[in-house]
Parts: C-alpha cells; sequence; structure tokens
C-alpha cells in the first residue's frame, strides 16, 4: 500500500492514551456486504446494516477495490448531482480523476484526498485517468459521506485537495502503527482537512502482533473498518477482517490489535478509524441528495432537474448533449 510510510515509526511523535482513560467497548461487528458503483467498479458497503444512530454525522462509506485492473478495465462514475452533505475521496492506491460543474476539479493519487463540500449543489464526475485505462493497474480506497448540519446544507460547494504529505503522521510509543491523520484530532495533533462538523478521521497500519490504544474525544462515536489484514479489537480482543466494522460505544480511548500472522498479500493490519460528534437532525437521504426533510429533498430532485445545480461541461469542442 503506497499510501504515505515512513521507514521508522520511531522518529515521529508518538500518541498514548492516559491511564486512566475508559476502553471504549465493542458494541457490534459487521460484514460490508460487495456491489459495484457506478461505471460498474467493485466496492464494499462498509456500513450496511449499522444503525444510523451509531453512525452520526456520517451516512455512508465504500471502500473501492482493492482491484488490479487489466488493460481497458478502469472505471469510474458518469456525471452525478450532489447537495446537503461532503464526500471525502481517499485514494490508498491508484489515480482518479475529478472534475465539477463549477469548474473545480483535479487529480488524486496514492495517499490524497479530495474532500469534496457539495452544500447547496454541484455536478460531479470522478473517472480513471486515460493512461490507467489504457495500462490497467491497482485501484484502492474509500469514499466516505459526511452530513452537513442544517445551518451549513446550502452553503456554496468547496473543494479542499489534501495531499498525501501534508496528512499528520504519527506512531504509537513502540513504533507498532503508523497513524495517518487526514482529518480532526489526535492526542493534541490535527489533520489537515478542515470539517464543518467535528470529526477525525485516520487510517492506521499495525504491524503483526502490536497493539494500539488511543485517546478518543468521549462526544464523539467510534468506528473501525478493516481495509486489509486481520486483528482484534476493544479490550476483550473481539475478532476483526478485511470487510468488517466495528461499533464502539462510550468511553475515551479505543484499542486496536494486529494478529501475529497476516495473510500474505496483507503484511500488516490496514485500518480507517473515524469519529464525530453527532447532528442529531432529522435526515432525508435518497441517492445523492442528503436533506433534512422530505420537501428538501423535493426541491433538491426539482432544481436538478430544471438544472439549477450546473450543467455538463463542453468537452473537445462537443455540446452538452453530445457527451
Amino acid at each position: 500500500m503506497p499510501a504515505v510510510t515512513v521507514e521508522n515509526p520511531l522518529t515521529l511523535p508518538r500518541v498514548v492514551a492516559s491511564t486512566d482513560a475508559v476502553s471504549r467497548p465493542v458494541l457490534a461487528v459487521t460484514t460490508a456486504p460487495s456491489g459495484f458503483e457506478g461505471e460498474g467498479f467493485p466496492v464494499r458497503r462498509a456500513f450496511a446494516g449499522i444503525n444510523y444512530r451509531h453512525l452520526d454525522p456520517f451516512i455512508m462509506m465504500d471502500q473501492m477495490g482493492e482491484v488490479d485492473y487489466a488493460p481497458g478495465e478502469p472505471k469510474g462514475t458518469p456525471w452525478h448531482p450532489h447537495r446537503g452533505f461532503e464526500t471525502v475521496t481517499y485514494i490508498i492506491d491508484g489515480i482518479f480523476d475529478h472534475q465539477d460543474s463549477h469548474g473545480g476539479g483535479g487529480t488524486i493519487t496514492n495517499g490524497d484526498t479530495q474532500w469534496m463540500t457539495a452544500g447547496s449543489g454541484l455536478l460531479h464526475i470522478e473517472a480513471p485517468p486515460e493512461a490507467l485505462v489504457m495500462s490497467g493497474g491497482l485501484f484502492h480506497g474509500i469514499q466516505l459521506w459526511v452530513n452537513l448540519p442544517a445551518r451549513d446544507k446550502m452553503m456554496a460547494p468547496r473543494y479542499q485537495d489534501i495531499r498525501g504529505g501534508q496528512v499528520q503522521l504519527l506512531t504509537t510509543p513502540d513504533g507498532g502503527a503508523l497513524l495517518r491523520v487526514i482529518a480532526g484530532e489526535l492526542d493534541g495533533h490535527q489533520g489537515p482537512g478542515i470539517t464543518h462538523t467535528p470529526i477525525t478521521l485516520l487510517h492506521a497500519t499495525v504491524a503483526p502482533g502490536a497493539e494500539i490504544t488511543l485517546p478518543w474525544r468521549e462526544d464523539f462515536n467510534a468506528l473501525a473498518y478493516v481495509l486489509a489484514g486481520r486483528g482484534s479489537v476493544g479490550a476483550d480482543r473481539r475478532p476483526i477482517h478485511l470487510g468488517q466494522t466495528a461499533v464502539f460505544g462510550a468511553g475515551s480511548s479505543l484499542t486496536v490489535r494486529a494478529d501475529e500472522k497476516q495473510d500474505s498479500n496483507a503484511p500488516d493490519l490496514e485500518i480507517v478509524l473515524l469519529g464525530g460528534q453527532p447532528i442529531r437532525e432529522p435526515m432525508a437521504h435518497y441517492g445523492p441528495f442528503v436533506m433534512n426533510t422530505r420537501e428538501e429533498l423535493q426541491q433538491a430532485f426539482e432544481d436538478f432537474q430544471k438544472g439549477r445545480l450546473g450543467t455538463i461541461p463542453a468537452v473537445h469542442g462537443m455540446t452538452e448533449g453530445g457527451i
């Protein structure tokens, strides 16, 4: 996994939970069903089957890949609208281009994150660049949807392009884990992502046999999703493996441990840890729109149909209808 790494984690700041921290119990471990998104790229639906009260302020998360495409196989998404929330796309392996109807866009690759605040709405597309389509190659990442509180749902759209070199790198006292803080704060160390709802999002690589116990804000929920490998969560070492999500209960620290033996294709436990301050507002969610009421959803569909969320830009001199 070429997401940002360091040769010697012990050169990094170290994170440790206080001795009086209350360990969060594991309430449930769920297995993500597999499916396809966009033009047909494989995903695992990380939060499927989890009650929203445990997810708030998060809406959904997909693990995209890990897939090794043959030439001609890489796929993306067609143009589609968003309103009322934020999409966070973190690329671990591979490369993705993105573009929107407001003229924004760019390329994200190994370890980069594209944080899009859809707000009042826009049209968006994500696709592999032509070179990757021609050559094939490894593709792996996640896309997380973060809800916006009612006061921010109609704000102007915004992008944050977070390069892999900008993430806050940390480790544990014994150097057994590399922690990449993408957004939020961990033990006083701040990640680069700017959020409307207070959250923490990090990608941890845990060496075989290593255990991490991290301080965690008591007013946040806590979730862990395994990208690769196998291990355990919680003080009672509940088993967890690739494609599974752990839901933690109340407390001020969370514990993750990597098994001594890992699969040959996954030398370490790769895990996403995330939590946030619940918004606790009514949510009306349908497709690409996340609002507070059914009436707001209907308005979003009407605005989309009437072109108020933007129009697809012309490409290579073609008209919109020719795309």
